[in-house]
Order: C-alpha cells, then structure tokens, then sequence
C-alpha cells in the first residue's frame, strides 16, 4: 500500500488529528520532503496494547507516505514516570526490564511498519542520552527556557497536584522537550506526534528547539480512542486488550472488535484498518443488524494487523463456531476430572477470575451448558458432560467447548 498526496489530508480524513503547531508551514513541508517524525512509547510492560494502535498505525501510515518513523522509547524517562493522565506515582523500573520490553515492543511494531528498507523506522532509547546528563549543565541550559507558572497550567500536571506532584515528576516535560531537541540535532527530527493528552509535552519540546536553534519544529496530536460514551477503549474485565497473543488471545482479541457498539464502528474502521474511506462508508450505511458484517469485517482487519491473516481466520471461525452454537473450530479447554462444580468449571477454563464472580453471573442468568441456563450455583457435570464434552456460554460473548480430562 502506498499513500499518495499530502499524508496530512489522509489522517484529516479518516479522523486522526486533534491539534497541530504551525499547520499551514507542517503541511507544506510533509507534501514537499521526507519529514523524520517521532512518537515516544513507555516501556512500562512487555507488551504494546490497544492503547498504543493509534500511535502505531500513524506511524504506519506515515511511513508509506514517505516519512521517516523514529520510535522513541522512553528508558530514561521511564525511570522518573509521566504524570500525564495519572493520579498515581509510576514505579520505576531496571535497566533490564526496560530492554526486555524494548525487543518485544520492536517485534510488534514490525507488524505496522519496517525497520528495513527505504525511511526505514528507528527504534531510539532515551536513557542513551538522559542517563549521562550533567544535572547543573542540563538545569542552566535546558531549565532556563522553561516558566514554571506556564508549566502549572499543564493538564498533565493540574491532576496530579491535589495529591501531590514530587520534583521528580515535575522534570518530566524538561526531558521530553529534550528529547525532541536532542533528535532534532542527531536524526533530522522535524515533527513529534502522539496522543492529545501530551499535548504541553509536545508543545514543550516544538518551543524549546525554536528557542535554542532558531529553527522550526512542529506538533502533531492525536483524538485518543474513546468510545462514543467517552470511554478508554481497549479494556476488559480481565484488564488491556494487549497485542501479544500470550496475553490476550488471537480469539479473544477477534472477539473483542467483534463486540464494538454500532456507533464506534466506522470510526474504529477508519481508525485502526487500512480499508479504503469508501468501503467503510459503504458497510456502515445501515444503522440496524446489518451492522453485524460490518462488525465482523471490523475485527477480521485488526486481527489480520496485529496476528496475521491465519491467525485471522482462525479466530473468525472459532467465532461462527461458537455463535453457530458448535463446531471443530470452536475455542477449547480441558479440564481434570475433580473439577465438577459449575463454579469450579467456569474459574478454570477461564470464564471468571474468582467463584465469586461466577455466581453473580450465575444469580445474573449469564451461564449456560450446551442449551441448559444454569441458576443453581451446586450445579454439577453430569455423566454426559465427562465422557462427550460440554460447551458453556458465557453471556453472548464467550462460548468454549469444554473436555474432562
């Protein structure tokens, strides 16, 4: 796939920007050269997660357009921690840590973009430059183009000041914004993107290379992926959608598009595929149960993405399977033979985190073996279920064929 014409009008169209510096001069320059552009990533987990699919299909994007992908990653700031979005202090991490999830978030990323080739990504770690830095050296040069009263007005920091803002965080937005000036000098760097919640940080970095080289820098962020109601998409009751199959499946993660509510569709089609603005518009024209193949289609895209075409099919059969109410294709769990309860059964082919749960699914009329609703939480495998197998249906969401070992 390669992106034709000014790449700002393609994220434009397909619902992308949030806000932009200078964005006359940004768009020029991205329809005239190869523009290097960076996004940072915190190397807080061993995985990448829904959270981060925007940023990566930007940078995908991006790159086919012609630009220049430097992938940031954050092993230096990681050790102080971003006050953006939190109420919390963030646990700081050891070198060791940080590189293990810098080669896995690299595997992952190799699924959107290339580190090879013609503008080839680069994957970059801050510690490399931030570890060493002279603190007074840093303060005096650094320190000085930066207003404490205008850093207070920063939504990343306004929440965190009622419990309490250590210094430590404080220095945050000083080392982001050197960051950008840091690969502005080394790599070229001419544009910072992310989500809009870094927006101060961005704006931060883009002012302090116009004021230590008198030279242009541009911001670029991003709508966050919210749900139509205004919620963080990508959370379940088990925890984040993640990209690495270990710890969300191929299916669940199938499974977990499939579900979108009808009204964020479109938006995640635009979003987070590469299907043409057309096709989306034409799938998602009917506002009725006719949105279940677009639904579908949706799901089928994302999990090809991130899991491969196989691993796409796969998971869209297991999905037809279950819905269909049997079927080879089905998801699959064994059990031991001891566990009979229907309480012990749904804990263990991972259908709830705890018997407490189960019973308020239970009590909830969420539970079925084969055809049977389950209402009594002493409910017990028969014979039957033993020697031929069971499949349970949790809610519409979750339907597992079931051995006894």
């Amino acid at each position: 796939m390669e992106i034709k014409g000014n790449i700002m009008d393609v994220l434009r169209e397909r619902g992308f920007i949030k806000q932009t510096v200078r964005e006359e001069e940004l768009y020029k320059l991205l329809g005239s050269e190869s523009v290097p552009f960076y996004i940072g990533f915190d190397p807080t987990a061993d995985s990448l997660h829904v959270g981060h699919f925007m940023q990566l299909m930007v940078m995908s994007y991006m790159q086919k357009a012609g630009h220049k992908p430097i992938v940031l990653i954050g092993g230096g700031t990681a050790k102080i921690g971003d006050p953006s979005g939190r109420t919390d202090m963030r646990q700081m991490m050891t070198e060791e840590t940080i590189k293990h999830n810098c080669d896995r978030f690299k595997e992952q990323m190799s699924k959107f973009f290339s580190f090879e080739g013609a503008n080839a990504a680069v994957m970059v770690n801050n510690a490399d430059w931030l570890d060493g830095l002279n603190y007074i050296k840093f303060i005096r040069d650094i320190g000085a183009h930066f207003s404490v009263n205008q850093m207070l007005t920063a939504e990343c920091f306004k929440s965190r000041m009622e419990k309490g803002l250590s210094f430590l965080e404080f220095n945050y937005m000083l080392m982001q914004a050197y960051d950008f000036l840091y690969l502005f000098e080394h790599y070229g760097c001419k544009l910072e993107c992310g989500g809009d919640d870094q927006w101060s940080n961005i704006l931060a970095g883009a002012d302090l290379i116009r004021r230590k080289k008198s030279s242009d820098a541009y911001a670029m962020t991003f709508t966050l992926l919210t749900t139509s109601e205004g919620k963080k998409m990508g959370k379940t009751q088990k925890g984040a959608v993640w990209l690495d199959p270990d710890k969300t499946s191929p299916y669940e993660f199938y499974q977990y598009w499939r579900n979108t509510a009808d009204a964020d569709v479109e938006k995640c089609m635009k979003l987070l595929t590469y299907m043409p603005i057309d096709e989306i518009a034409e799938l998602c024209k009917y506002q009725d149960e006719r949105m279940n193949v677009a639904k579908a289609r949706l799901a089928y895209e994302l999990t090809k993405i991130v899991h491969g075409e196989e691993q796409a099919q796969l998971a869209q059969k297991q999905a037809l399977a279950a819905f269909g109410g049997g079927g080879e294709d089905m998801p699959k769990r064994s059990i031991s033979k001891d566990c009979v309860n229907i309480l012990d059964v749904m804990v263990a082919v991972g259908a709830c985190k705890s018997k407490s749960e189960a019973r308020n699914l239970i009590a909830g009329g969420g539970v079925k073996i084969d055809e049977e609703k389950i209402s009594d939480i002493n409910y017990a495998l028969t014979d039957a279920h033993k020697a031929n197998g069971f499949v349970l249906h949790k809610g519409k969401k979750m339907h597992v064929k079931v051995t006894v070992e």
